[in-house]
């Protein structure tokens, strides 16, 4: 279809000016200009009828270009509208008929421009569509699966300085910590002190246990929140301080055997129950495992990171206006935890190669006894009390 131009004489000026009809209604006067194709058309009607393919690839490539850009706790809200207008598009590619989006032109509008929209925003049609799509697995697909760093052939060559430091500082860290998610974390960017400065006596005998605890808390952790605890530092800090028994002051193991199994209790609660239960907290297991094969420089780098996640925590929970007494009461929390997880850093590093190899062997030694003890088990708490008492009348005899 040709455009209609129409060129008016304009008094205030020495010329004439040139409008040119909309292409797709053939009434107004067109406005704007396709970015894709160059069609002129006059409004946002016209703009979504005058191509479809142009359309959907250019409201698709708005869209993810704005989710780069908008904060971690925002990026979810607009994955969510997202998948509602692939899903909308979806059907209207399977049709034959023009049918009007089910998405209001508010709405739209919200997303093109990238302004924040809610699920209050949506009519009672669009929500139960939105439902439509959850229900349906369809918001999943969205989630790109997370692989471990500590499953990556690179975390096998990760390097420090002879006094446990970063060798160079990454410059990628000067974009934002999301930029890192995929890569392994870094480590300490001071030298890390001899451990004979932070403690005047002898260490624990059980601090291997210890690290056992923190490195199953850490890898639920990112499991739970796909490898982005960025999102939401402060329910990070929150979930892995209530997993781990030595950070979160609930306890202190003196085997294996009791770390492993306390740790895999917790995964099998009903809080945490729809994670995957007693499969994913041996799962969870194998990557304490692979965690510990990787020596001391992936051990370092791991604690790293898991103080800087509960120092996220702990900046996110000093803006939020909450209870003072509550508020307190979780930063003394948070900050006994980055002391904790601080001492073991220091500790880890000071170790030998081999301490790692056997604590990996004792773990999986345990994690056959564990698997069998919880296979079939519908309360993995009973049987581990069950098994502890005839533990302990053994030991009386």
């Amino acid at each position: 279809m040709d455009e209609v131009v129409i060129t008016e004489s304009n008094p205030s000026s020495s010329g004439s000016d040139t409008r040119i009809i909309c292409r797709v209604c053939q009434k107004q006067f067109s406005q704007y200009t396709c970015p894709r194709c160059n069609s002129r058309y006059c409004s946002l009607q016209c703009y979504k009828r005058h191509n479809l393919r142009c359309t959907e690839s250019f409201t698709r490539e708005n869209v993810m270009e704005e989710l780069k850009q908008v904060q971690p706790d925002e990026e979810t809200k607009r994955k969510m509208l997202d998948i509602l207008k692939r899903f909308h598009s979806e059907e209207e590619m399977s049709s034959d008929d023009e049918e009007e989006s089910t998405l209001s032109e508010e709405i739209i509008q919200k997303v093109l421009s990238g302004q924040e929209v809610v699920l209050e925003d949506l009519s009672p049609k669009e929500l139960k569509q939105f439902r439509r799509v959850i229900a349906s697995g369809e918001l999943s697909k969205l989630i790109e699966p997370w692989t471990p760093w500590w499953r990556q052939p690179s975390a096998r060559s990760i390097s420090l300085s002879p006094e446990g430091c970063q060798l160079v500082k990454p410059v990628e860290l000067a974009n934002g910590p999301e930029d890192n998610i995929a890569e392994n974390p870094v480590g300490p960017e001071s030298p890390l002190p001899p451990l004979r400065q932070l403690i005047r006596g002898d260490p624990s005998p059980f601090l291997a246990v210890h690290v056992v605890d923190v490195l199953y808390s850490y890898c639920f952790t990112l499991r739970l929140y796909n490898g982005d605890w960025h999102s939401d530092p402060l329910g990070a800090a929150t979930v892995a301080l209530g997993m781990s028994k030595v950070m979160g002051d609930l306890g202190r193991p003196e085997t294996v055997a009791e770390a492993l199994a306390a740790c895999l209790e917790e995964t099998c609660s009903p809080v945490y129950r729809h994670t995957g239960g007693f499969s994913f907290g041996i799962g969870l297991v194998d990557d304490v495992v692979c965690l510990l094969s990787l020596g001391t420089n992936a051990l370092v780098c791991l604690l790293c990171d898991l103080q800087r996640l509960i120092q996220a925590g702990e900046r996110i929970l000093k803006s939020e206006k909450i209870g003072k007494t509550e508020r307190i009461d979780t930063i003394r929390k948070l900050k006994s935890a980055d002391r904790k997880v601080y001492f073991l850093m220091c500790w880890v590093h000071e170790q030998p190669a081999e301490v790692w190899s056997t604590v990996a062997n004792f773990v999986e030694m345990e994690k056959t006894s564990l698997a069998q003890l919880g296979h079939g088990s519908k309360n993995f708490k009973d049987e581990r009390k069950g098994k502890q008492g005839s533990t302990v009348l053994i030991q009386e005899v």
